[in-house]
């Protein structure tokens, strides 16, 4: 259901850049978002994982850096039925972790040094299994084409609002097309945001069940949660476009942070995992 339901909002993204592109250039203009969104998302599709870490300046570890982290990896992914994915560090205070990559053949898991000290083994085992239920379902790709798409979608809408007025080209005149070209980029980033939502649960899930320990990675999410509201992650504000891909939201909140919010809450995620485990919502257990 959920495959499903991310197929559909990627589907209703899509038809929404190319509406845009009609009110760029009519029918031409349509044509040329299409291939425009073909362009960025092949860059995307073979480039992403590069751009990412080099984004957040993530260096790559190997059994002699790294010994413990790389052997844990290597026990998860053999256990999720993974090849093993390349592990990387970022120097970040804010403890978080990603993934990144198109396929499983070629992923990558990346944890900062704040997630390394601020958590047990076994919370860090619940993480790096969450990213790898990422890898495992190819939502690292899924969320780079849809962040693809939504600065795309942006983009096309800045030009609608200087370049799309004609009323003889679209038919909506200036007034329609002022609307278009603000609700535009809002509409992206609203389903850019549903689709992070319904992949996030069920990384969990699958996290949970390559780990077998659903409680280790809900005493993580709850450390991850409480540390990353007070500590800064300036490369993640800096291009909030990729807060989606953490484990736990890395940006700091606002008004209408839960309208926005690229992640569900992390008390509906503990409530979960906790049920996953037997272990009724109101109970606390020494790790809560």
């Amino acid at each position: 259901m959920n495959t499903l339901r991310t197929g559909f909002l990627m589907a209703a993204m899509t038809a929404l850049f190319l509406f845009v592109g009609y009110l760029v250039g009519g029918e031409a203009g349509m044509i040329l978002a299409f291939l425009f969104a073909a362009g960025t998302n092949l860059f995307a599709y073979w480039n992403s994982d590069k751009v990412l870490l080099s984004m957040y300046g993530a260096r790559p570890v190997d059994d002699t850096s790294a010994p413990d982290l790389l052997h844990m990896v290597r026990q998860l992914a053999g256990q999720a039925g993974l090849p093993m994915p390349k592990v990387y560090i970022v120097d970040n205070d804010q403890p978080n972790a990603f993934a990144t990559g198109r396929n499983p053949e070629h992923a990558a898991v990346c944890v900062t040094t704040g997630l390394l000290r601020r958590v047990s083994q076994e919370e860090l085992a619940g993480v790096l299994a969450h990213e790898l239920g990422h890898v495992k379902h190819r939502d690292t790709l899924t969320m780079t084409i849809t962040a693809t798409i939504a600065g795309a979608i942006s983009m096309l809408a800045n030009f609608a609002l200087f370049f799309g007025g004609g009323e003889r080209r679209n038919g909506l005149g200036i007034i329609g097309v002022l609307l278009v070209s603000i609700l535009a980029p809002f509409a992206a980033v609203l389903v850019q945001m549903a689709i992070s939502r319904s992949r996030e649960f069920e990384a969990d899930r699958a996290g949970a069940e390559i780990s077998g320990r659903p409680l280790w990675l809900a005493s993580a999410l709850q450390k991850i949660d409480h540390a990353a509201g007070a500590i800064a992650n300036p490369e993640a504000e800096a291009n909030p476009a990729t807060a989606h891909l953490f484990i736990v939201n890395p940006l700091s909140g606002g008004g209408l942070s839960g309208l926005f919010a690229s992640h569900p809450s992390t008390e509906e995620r503990i409530a979960r995992l906790r049920a996953m485990a037997g272990q009724p919502a109101a109970q606390r257990g020494p790790w809560a």
